[in-house]
Parts: C-alpha cells; structure tokens; sequence
C-alpha cells in the first residue's frame, strides 16, 4: 500500500480520535467518583502548526535504493497529550465531570472520526482504482 504524507496524518488523527473516545468514555464512567478529574486530548494547536507549516519535516529516511519509493519529508504524526482538567469542581464529592459536556463532546468526537474514516476510506479506493485502471 502507498504510504504519504496524508495517509500517515490521517491515521494518526484516528488514533487520536480513538484515544479521544476512550477518555470521554471513562470521563462519563467515573461521574459518581469521588475525587475524579475530568481527562482529555490535546492535539488542535499541534495540528495546527502542521497544517500552517506544510508538513513538518521532522522525519529523516534514507533511501538506499534507486528502485524505492522517493522520501516521504515530514513524519505526518500529530503530537497530543492527554491532559487532566484538575481546576473546577461539579459536585460536593469534588468530581468535575459534566455529563452533559461530556455526551456533546461525545457526539462531536464520532462526527469526526466517522469524517476521518471517510477521508481514509476515498484515500485507499482512490489507489484501488487506479491501479484497477492499469490492469
């Protein structure tokens, strides 16, 4: 399969996505915790300076064969960091989750991801049938 630049950031954007998922999931199963901090994914501003800067070169790879592929530049792999909101409270048991928030945040996450898996899903049908073309 043809690895670029794109294919690479989109599957690192559904891996964060996922991951996403996970940390709301297991924000909406700890609303009854006592003491429970509210996590999440940041990865917006990261993605950002990616997209502004073109692509990011900060992989290397030698070619060490004239019949490879050419270099990819740039890794396309979105830096995040899971970060734990320990700054408000909701509840007298000092739990900080909003449900609420939570299940929007929820419904927006799977908007994305669904997105993503669209976006992936046309990258590969796309080489499927051009090489159907070449046949």
């Amino acid at each position: 399969m043809f690895v670029t630049k794109n294919s690479i950031r989109n599957e690192s954007l559904l891996h964060i996505l996922e991951l996403r998922h996970k940390m709301i999931t297991g924000n909406l199963a700890n609303a009854d915790t006592p003491g429970y901090k509210v996590k999440s994914v940041a990865f917006e501003e990261e993605l950002e300076k990616m997209i502004t800067a073109g692509n990011g070169d900060n992989l290397k790879i030698k070619r060490t064969n004239e019949r490879h592929l050419p270099q990819i530049s740039g890794s396309g792999v979105i830096p995040y960091k899971i970060v734990e909101h320990g700054h408000t409270t909701m509840n007298n048991n000092r739990n900080n989750v909003d449900v609420d928030k939570e299940m929007a945040n929820l419904a927006e996450n799977q908007l994305e991801y669904n997105y993503m898996i669209d976006r992936v899903s046309g990258h590969y049908s796309k080489y499927k049938k051009l090489f159907a073309d070449l046949k």
